[in-house]
């Protein structure tokens, strides 16, 4: 048995407490769970190891925490993140679970986010959208459901539309050949390619009749 003999708040962190046992510094602690301490109290080395345990996962958690918040995440990312710091698994399968309770993590969101913001931004095609999820460790069952109302030719079509302006004064021949390659490296197949560009064509010389230069014989 140890006793507590000091619960001191942290200068740095006012969000840690540093436990003496014994009168000698032995561990800290989130403010939270030292509150539930006091000074007198006697520890059994049981005792110590669990509030070490509670403790590592409550910081893998804020760690964790952090990650999120420049976007949301996949299970994956947040177990290769906190790899990364030097965590031990057990930990990392303790601080997930407890992320996954607080509704912080959720593949199938998490797929449906990416879906959704890359069709906003940045249109790419189901098979392009498939390759990133499965990068980022999402499930298929996941990627399915994300993926299963995303008009590729739709998607094709707004960002090819987001070209356009480049390539005025071209010919229409020029403009094919620019904004083909343009398609399939968002990972777009030879059908929707050639029906979205000849609908930009035949809308454009509807719209903007001198948009085209004449086509090189």
């Amino acid at each position: 048995m140890a006793a507590i003999t000091a619960l001191e708040i942290q200068q740095k962190n006012k969000e840690r407490v540093n436990v003496y046992l014994d009168h000698e510094y032995a561990f800290s602690l989130d403010v939270m769970m030292a509150a539930a301490l006091h000074k007198g109290q006697e520890l059994t080395e049981a005792e110590i190891a669990v509030l070490k345990d509670q403790d590592a996962v409550s910081r893998a958690v804020d760690r964790a925490v952090r990650f999120l918040s420049y976007r949301p995440r996949s299970v994956a990312e947040i177990r290769r993140n906190l790899a990364d710091k030097q965590i031990p698994d057990v930990v990392i399968d303790a601080a997930v679970e407890r992320l996954k309770g607080l509704g912080y993590v959720d593949d199938g969101a998490f797929a449906r986010y990416w879906v959704e913001n890359r069709n906003t931004f940045k249109p790419l095609s189901p098979r392009a959208l498939r390759y990133e999820l499965r990068e980022k460790g999402v499930a298929n069952a996941d990627i399915n459901a994300a993926l299963s109302d995303l008009d590729a030719q739709d998607a094709a079509y707004r960002a090819a539309q987001a070209q356009v302006r480049r390539y005025r004064s071209t010919s229409r021949m020029a403009f094919r050949n620019k904004l083909g390659p343009f398609l399939q490296r968002r990972g777009f197949g030879y059908d929707v390619i050639r029906d979205v560009v000849e609908q930009l064509i035949a809308e454009i010389e509807l719209e903007d009749p001198d948009y085209f230069i004449a086509d090189e014989e």
